[in-house]
């Protein structure tokens, strides 16, 4: 081996390696592609070279103008005698190395751009450079066998009632080192960063302290937090898995839970998915843990089953005697009536049950030729009652402005409609409340709540249509408060569910406290139908779309429904079927959306 030139200095493990070349992801989302540029000369003498790493964010040319993008890549392999235009600027320190494979594989699964993913997981303001991570005062493992069991291995689907104490379990994270932590709502985030700063522990809030979390702390947000960098990553937590919240609506159509479960599969590092109802997905992935059955129940709110074909003073319409004694008691009081998308739910006019498909259990609707077609599954039949063999059917419907005038009637005192344009000042002042499902977003404390028409949302048109149902009984009860132990009276107000199907599983679910048979029956139907997490979907719309499905054509395992309102449905056997079989085609010019596990579907 030959010496080193005098005055070379000597090798050493610290010298940083200054990379020549970097790939870039432009932050553009109708280009998927990613180009290679040189670090100029410059950037290797004042230190901005050593600075880029994966994830750096950066600008550069592209097609004559300037754009954001992310480095993807130091080094890549590429021809010498390709002559590469130069960085055009460091932006700012950006998404760390595992977080961008997050993102690659988040769009791959939900078949989207990856730029659109790094942009949620992106500073909201430019960082230039991350400052030492604040001391964490270390925390014990709370003395609570459930947390300690939550935590022991790859993590669990933990059932906690909606009452019950979700502290410990957010200590239990902690206690493991950084932690990241999800919850439904940012206001619910920041209360929670509070209580950890005041034990000393170094949390901050996404997005706003997001480089905190970059430097080594403990991170907390609601669904965009699934992105939020971690450096020290020790385990995951996600409070409420079951909320709609947590699934992105636009496209791509991802879901916090399923990313941050991923995150923590390789990161090595526990992952706790807390709900009082673990939704089948999570019960799929995960061993499930709950607490004792007594603490359970006492920790439900009061649920009361109203049946309005027992009630001849209420037949035919929503305002039955016991609603009507529900909503005269005293305290604040809120009647939600939920008339929203296209569903549409009919009765026999003569014996008044619900017109269901014999099939599936869903509702049914009557199309032109007069024949009742299924809004679920598009199984038809006659227009006979199944009941009473009666031929005439008639519509459930009232809207929530002609609700208000009906109990403003029948209250004699004011009703307040409350939408999102609701002033918040009205919304605490007025005694009633009336309104769809929001009423019980915008309202901070309730003494009872009355659902007017249920069957509704258990009859909805959606695979999810049961859980969503339950959810929203979950959300009332919380505002009402818990029924307490038994034989200890009820230390809540209740929650007042009408209904024409009193011994739907749901309800019996809410009304006992216990959800299990509930959890265990729906997952049962979803494997039947293929529904996931035993299958995964995409609903396929927009102008290109059918050229998309043609392209698509029948690959193996691959199964194809629709066009029904313009709209198809793809199937697959699992999640990684559905991405290899939608990223292999083109996409054709056009406007085009797939919706990977679409909420409303």
């Amino acid at each position: 081996m030959s010496n080193p030139a005098p005055g070379t200095p000597p090798a050493s493990v610290d010298t940083p390696v200054c990379p020549r070349t970097v790939r870039v992801l432009p932050d553009v989302p109708a280009i998927s592609r990613e180009f290679v540029y040189a670090v100029p000369g410059p950037w290797s003498e004042d230190g901005r070279a050593e600075q880029l790493a994966v994830g750096s964010m950066v600008r550069v040319e592209l097609s004559g103008r300037r754009v954001g993008g992310w480095v993807t890549e130091l080094d890549p392999d590429v021809d010498d005698e390709v002559s590469l235009r130069p960085l055009a600027k460091l932006s700012g320190v950006g998404p760390s190395e595992d977080v961008v494979e997050i993102c690659r594989w988040a769009a791959h699964r939900w078949s989207g751009a990856t730029s659109s993913l790094l942009g949620t997981a992106s500073p909201p303001k430019m960082v230039a450079r991350l400052s030492p991570p604040r001391p964490s005062k270390p925390q014990i493992m709370p003395d609570y066998d459930l947390v300690a069991e939550a935590f022991a291995d790859a993590g669990a689907a933990l059932r906690i009632p909606p009452h019950g104490d979700r502290w410990p379990f957010v200590l239990g994270a902690v206690a493991q080192g950084n932690a990241l932590v999800l919850v439904p709502a940012l206001h619910q985030a920041a209360t929670l960063v509070g209580r950890l700063r005041q034990r000393g522990i170094a949390a901050g809030l996404y997005p706003r302290d997001w480089a905190m979390g970059a430097a080594g702390a403990t991170m907390v947000g609601s669904r965009a937090a699934a992105l939020a960098p971690v450096a020290g990553l020790g385990a995951v937590l996600v409070i409420d898995e079951h909320d709609e919240v947590y699934q992105e609506e636009r496209a791509p159509t991802w879901h916090a839970r399923e990313i941050v479960a991923e995150r923590a599969r390789r990161a090595g590092v526990p992952c706790v998915l807390a709900s009082p109802m673990p939704t089948p997905e999570a019960r799929h992935a995960f061993p499930l843990l709950s607490v004792d059955r007594r603490t359970e129940r006492a920790a439900w709110p009061l649920v009361q089953i109203v049946d309005p074909r027992t009630d001849d003073a209420g037949r035919g319409t929503l305002w039955t005697t016991p609603v009507v004694r529900a909503l005269q008691r005293d305290g604040r009081v809120a009647c939600v009536v939920n008339r929203k998308g296209r569903s549409r739910l009919m009765s026999c006019a003569n014996c008044d049950e619900l017109v269901l498909c014999n099939e599936c259990g869903g509702a049914m609707r009557q199309d032109e030729s007069g024949t009742l077609v299924c809004a679920s599954m598009g199984h038809t039949r006659p227009l006979v009652c199944l009941h009473c063999a009666g031929t005439t059917m008639k519509n459930l419907r009232i809207g929530v402005s002609r609700a208000r005038e009906e109990l403003e009637a029948l209250l004699r005192e004011p009703v307040a409609e409350v939408t999102g344009d609701t002033d918040d000042k009205q919304v605490e002042q007025t005694r009633v409340l009336v309104g769809t499902e929001a009423v019980l977003h915008r309202a901070s404390h309730l003494d009872a709540v009355v659902f007017a028409d249920f069957d509704q949302e258990l009859v909805a048109p959606r695979y999810r249509a049961a859980e969503q149902a339950l959810a929203m009984i979950v959300r009332a009860g919380r505002l009402v408060g818990p029924r307490g132990p038994v034989g200890a009276g009820a230390a809540g107000g209740p929650v007042v569910v009408q209904t024409r199907q009193p011994s739907h599983p749901v309800l019996v679910a809410a009304e006992s406290g216990d959800v299990e048979s509930w959890a265990r029956g729906e997952s049962a139907r979803r494997e039947m139908l293929g529904y996931p997490p035993f299958a995964a979907l995409a609903e396929v719309s927009g102008v290109a779309a059918e050229a998309f499905i043609e392209a698509l054509g029948q690959p193996l395992g691959i199964s194809v429904q629709g066009p029904v309102d313009a709209k198809w449905l793809v199937r697959a056997p699992s999640p990684e079927a559905l991405s290899d079989a939608l990223a292999a085609v083109q996409r054709p010019k056009g406007r085009l959306r797939i919706s990977v596990d679409p909420l409303r579907l």
